[in-house]
């Protein structure tokens, strides 16, 4: 049997990727870096092995942070010390993934509610 792939991409569709298999991890992160560089109250990311994952189109980057020069659309993360894994944001997904984990929740804001079924992490 094949492994599932899903896909996605930026906001204007100049780069489109897709992932084979299921991610390791899928996170909601609540700490002051994730909040800073997204803009928003949390961040949340799946992350795959590097080797399941193939992309199309140009990005640029910010310290391992890939986006579309075009449309500026935050698509991925390749800043693992070890190489092995790319984050890739929810939100660039055609699919939709439900979180099973979200860390650094003490720094989750008082009116957005726990992630249903989710592990919670105070801090990492």
């Amino acid at each position: 049997m094949d492994a599932r792939v899903r896909t996605g991409g930026c906001l204007c569709g100049a780069v489109r990727y897709s992932v084979r298999g299921e991610p390791v991890h899928v996170r909601r992160c609540h700490c002051a870096n994730c909040r800073k560089e997204s803009g928003s109250a949390f961040t949340v990311y799946a992350l795959w092995p590097v080797d399941a994952f193939e992309i199309s189109g140009e990005l640029s980057s910010f310290d391992g942070r890939g986006f579309c020069p075009r449309c500026g659309s935050r698509v991925i993360d390749t800043s693992d010390p070890d190489g092995a894994l790319v984050e890739i944001r929810l939100g660039s997904l055609d699919d939709e993934l439900r979180p099973d984990d979200e860390i650094w929740v003490k720094r989750r804001e008082s009116w957005l509610p726990p992630v249903e079924g989710a592990v919670q992490h105070y801090e990492r």
